[in-house]
């Protein structure tokens, strides 16, 4: 059998989020020990017991408290978490403290950005306003064609503060994969880089951008980031991010949704047909993330997450939940 490249400690075992949370679950409802396998067994068998134990555990931020974990059990149609009313980039934003690193970014040609949860909860709260100003409202689409940076992460909570619904696609993709995606969903505001860097060379996103853009006539605003050196020469309906956030905004507000209000919205491959649109509710993508961060990837706050992913990979979007554990 191979040697482990690592095993951890006793002491690194003991102090991790699942062995807590394990002891406690077998002082609270008498499971016969604390290993792995009782616990999943567990989990599966008492559904309501263990999710409703993750959110006790987590401390997910809601502002009314829900009333039934679980109410018919139906696929599909099953209501989870009735009578809550939260909001997913809330629940993001709401633990780090104000000088703590939030995001740390380095860029394929060496650029280097750090946001700290101050910094970010203004950014969100002036792109927020930015969709505010322009029309976008709780259950319209903020689409966007961009790079894993940190403007992909301040368009994602503002689009979620409002009840928008989010959705991504990396810039290496081509014209038709873009539509095929963005094209189904009918989005109001599209956010793109004007260009990114892959191995040593610039490539235009832009371009590509606006030919999409022409396609789908629910488009009213076509955000650019200017995400290299490259000057932008922006046409009509075409806005700067510096332009599009409103500088006045200070403090970002948290809209409150159902436990089921959609928050994302993800492709299949499309490797049969078209990608198929796959919508993912706020309340299961964070209790679901949370769950992972906390009892599978041992998340702490002040812990630095890392996953190599673009903005095309629903591992984009597990890695920016992080932010609700780190």
């Amino acid at each position: 059998m191979p040697t482990p490249l690592w095993t951890p400690g006793l002491d690194w075992i003991a102090a991790t989020h699942l062995t807590r949370f394990s002891q406690a679950m077998q002082a609270r409802h008498g499971l016969a020990d604390t290993d792995y396998a009782t616990l999943h067994r567990w989990s599966v068998e008492h559904l309501e017991q263990f999710w409703a134990a993750v959110w006790e555990d987590a401390g997910v931020v809601a502002s009314k408290p829900y009333t039934e974990v679980l109410g018919e059990w139906k696929f599909p149609g099953s209501q989870w978490f009735s009578g809550a009313k939260l909001n997913f980039a809330e629940n993001l934003l709401a633990k780090g403290e104000d000088k703590q690193d939030a995001i740390r970014f380095v860029g394929e040609e060496g650029t280097r950005r750090v946001l700290t949860y101050v910094e970010l909860r203004q950014a969100v709260a002036q792109c927020a306003s930015g969709l505010r100003n322009a029309g976008v409202v709780a259950g319209e689409r903020v689409a966007a064609v961009v790079a894993n940076s940190p403007e992909a992460v301040i368009g994602m909570l503002a689009a979620t503060s409002l009840g928008a619904i989010w959705s991504s696609c990396s810039p290496d993709f081509g014209i038709s994969g873009i539509h095929d995606r963005l094209g189904q969903i009918s989005p109001k505001v599209l956010i793109t880089v004007n260009a990114y860097h892959y191995n040593g060379k610039e490539h235009d996103c832009l371009g590509k951008v606006r030919e999409v853009a022409a396609q789908i006539s629910s488009l009213q605003t076509l955000v650019a980031v200017p995400f290299t050196s490259t000057p932008m020469n922006l046409q009509e309906n075409e806005v700067a991010w510096s332009d599009f956030l409103d500088a006045s905004a200070t403090t970002p507000e948290f809209s409150q949704f159902p436990f089921s209000q959609p928050s994302f919205i993800l492709y299949s491959s499309g490797t049969t047909g078209l990608p198929k649109s796959i919508v993912h509710g706020t309340g299961g993508t964070l209790l679901k993330h949370l769950s992972e961060h906390r009892y599978h990837s041992d998340v702490h706050p002040g812990d630095r997450l890392f996953y190599y992913t673009t903005c095309g990979w629903m591992m984009w979007n597990w890695l920016v939940s992080g932010l609700a554990s780190a």
